[in-house]
């Protein structure tokens, strides 16, 4: 059995301006690494002693989040996997939630011309999470180490989703930047056993 734990991604300047960022490649801004710092912290202090593997998007603001997290940790920098990005909003990246909503109406993102779909996103989620402990478990044999990925709200969201039954999260919640999401990954099945949720604003 393998601990997986889902990381997002710090905060950017589009998520201060509430923009659909989806595979737009925003960076971190000045608060977002102070997240992912205070996120490193803590992880730091909850595997003192171990040296879980580390693994990214790859996009930037992952990436620079998975990075100051296995500085925290001392361990090798992050393994990059571009299945682990955030869902293709299509034509809606860029826009505001205001503009979304203006065009578009409700906040669906099923009738976004380009975008990519839930069932789609919802299985390279899932592909992506076994592939991540896949190759960790195989570098590591016959030791389990913990396994750390940093991730998007899209992506973990869906993640959470297929582990829980689709009863979690709840309506009315949304991930916090660098907010940590823990799995438990036995064979291919996966578990959550905690996630970490925000009221929507």
């Amino acid at each position: 059995m393998t601990t997986l734990l889902l990381v997002r991604h710090g905060e950017t300047d589009w998520n201060a301006a509430r923009r659909i960022q989806g595979s737009t490649d925003i960076p971190l801004n000045d608060t977002g690494r102070e997240q992912a710092r205070e996120t490193a912290a803590a992880l730091a202090a909850r595997f003192a002693g171990q040296a879980p593997v580390v693994a990214s998007s790859d996009l930037s603001r992952a990436r620079e989040t998975a990075e100051i997290i296995a500085e925290a940790l001392g361990v090798a920098g992050p393994r990059i996997y571009p299945q682990l990005r955030e869902r293709s909003y299509g034509v809606a990246e860029g826009m505001t939630i205001e503009e979304y909503l203006e065009r578009f109406g409700a906040f669906d993102r099923e009738n976004v011309p380009e975008a990519e779909s839930t069932p789609h996103l919802r299985a390279r989620a899932v592909s992506a999470a076994r592939r991540v402990v896949r190759d960790a478990r195989r570098s590591h044999a016959p030791q389990d180490v913990p396994v750390i990925a940093v991730a998007h709200g899209a992506l973990i969201g869906q993640l959470i989703r297929h582990a829980s039954g689709d009863t979690l999260p709840l309506a009315g919640e949304r991930l916090a930047n660098a907010s940590t999401h823990t799995f438990l990954v036995e064979r291919d099945r996966l578990g959550v056993l905690s996630y970490a949720a925000v009221p929507v604003d």
